[in-house]
Parts: structure tokens; sequence; C-alpha cells
């Protein structure tokens, strides 16, 4: 493992441990031992160890049994904090609830991490909707407007190197060949927005915008509307909305000194 060209040590119980943790994050719910070691290739006895060392200090629980195992309260702590704390978040809080206000749909933040995006903030639609993203969650950034625009912002070259072997496929509109998907991210340069039409949930059209604060830019705002309502000209209306959005986050976050 190397970190900015300096070779960096494995702790083994370490890389064990934020495995494990992701595996969790990854797949919520209940998981047996013999279930965890047959996902993770961990000698049942380290694995054994660990699992009762990190329900000791609170980052996992198990059930009334003792032999299953999920997530614990201390995780969920610590993201909170992470949000708490992240500048982005703090920065673009008002230009979200106006966004939600004026579009009157769910609105998210989220930012890129390796090739997926990560959930950082959301404001629901005041419309009945079912909630299919919350923050924490975690998405293929080829399917969700928020990645593809995030990732139009990259040359070409640096996107393929990002790029897994094999592009997921959500839904049957998901993006899932390579040269498809670096046309698309062409066309969201020349709009100045991405549209995901239904390659994430079927029926939900989300329109997004990356946000020139870091560098290269790693967040990104989305709108989402069920595709009942796009009446015409209504994307339009959308988009306008979105790009006036991104605007005022990025003008308030000019003087702001960087720390992400």
């Amino acid at each position: 493992m190397t970190e900015q060209g300096i070779s960096v040590p494995h702790v083994k119980s370490a890389v064990r441990t934020v495995e494990l943790l992701d595996f969790f994050a990854q797949y919520p719910g209940l998981h047996s031992l013999s279930d965890l070691q047959g996902k993770l290739g961990y000698p049942k006895s380290s694995l054994h160890a660990l699992l009762r060392t990190l329900v000791g200090l609170g980052w996992i629980e198990t059930d009334v049994t003792g032999t299953l195992y999920r997530i614990g309260m201390r995780a969920l702590l610590v993201g909170a904090t992470y949000i708490d704390g992240d500048p982005v978040v703090q920065i673009a809080r008002d230009a979200l609830d106006w966004l939600a206000e004026v579009t009157g749909e769910t609105v998210h933040l989220a930012r890129l991490d390796h090739f997926d995006v990560v959930y950082l903030a959301t404001r629901a639609s005041r419309h009945y909707l079912r909630p299919f993203a919350r923050v924490g969650r975690r998405l293929p950034a080829s399917t969700t407007s928020l990645g593809k625009a995030i990732l139009a912002t990259r040359e070409e070259d640096e996107v393929a190197g990002l790029l897994p072997a094999e592009l997921p496929r959500l839904t049957k509109n998901t993006i899932d060949d390579q040269g498809r998907l670096l046309a698309d991210l062409r066309r969201i340069r020349k709009r100045g927005y991405a549209v995901d039409r239904e390659e994430n949930t079927e029926g939900l059209r989300c329109f997004g915008v990356a946000l020139d604060i870091a560098q290269p830019p790693r967040d990104a705002v989305s709108v989402s509307v069920p595709v009942p309502r796009l009446t015409p000209g209504r994307d339009k209306e959308i988009a306008a909305f979105l790009l006036e959005a991104r605007d005022r986050i990025e003008l308030a976050a000019r003087g702001v000194r960087r720390t992400y």
C-alpha cells in the first residue's frame, strides 16, 4: 500500500477490522460466524476473536443468542460525527433546503469515493415517495446523476482508470458499457448537468450537478423526480433550479478556509 508515493506497511489486524466493518456496512442485517468466515476468508478462530473484541467495544452487536452479528451503535456515532463536521455539508445546508422547497422534490448531496458515491445529506420530497437513498448509502457512480456529474469533470483517461472491469447494472436502463458511459459524460459536459434516466431506480429520473469546491470536484447535488411528475418542460425547470443551487453553494464556499 502506498500513500502519496510513500510505502505504508499493513497492520493485518487493523486491515481485517476495517474490512469486517466495511462488510457489515455493505450488507446490513445479522450474519453468522460461518457466513462471515465464508465471505471474508479469515481463519475462524481469528475472526471469532476479532468479533468478540469489537462487540466489547460497541462496534458490533449480537442477537439474543450471541451467535449472529451486525454493525453496532458506535459506527453510527462515528458516521454522524463525520457528517456533522463536514464543511461541505455545512456550506450546502441552506441551498439544499431552498432547492427542496422550490422543486418540491427529493434532494441529495453526495461525494465520490473510489467508483462509488456516498450520500451525505438528503432533503425529502413534499410528495409521498418511498425512501430509496439515505445518508451513508453507497451506490455505483455510473448509475447515478450525482456520480456521472462528478465523473464528467475528469478527463476521459482518468475516468477509464476509475472504472471497474465490469460496470454494474441496477436496472434495464443502466449504462453498463464503458464506451456508452464515456459518450454520456461528453454530453453532460456540453449540457452542464447529468441525467439519470431510471438507471438507478426504475420510475425515477434524477438530475445532478458537480460542485466546484474541492479540486478535482468530488461532491455533487441532485434532484430526484418520479417520471409521472415530469410534465413537459419540467426537466428544464428542475435543471435551472439545480444550477442555481450549485451557484449558491459555490458562492458560500468562497472565502471559507478549505479543509476539504
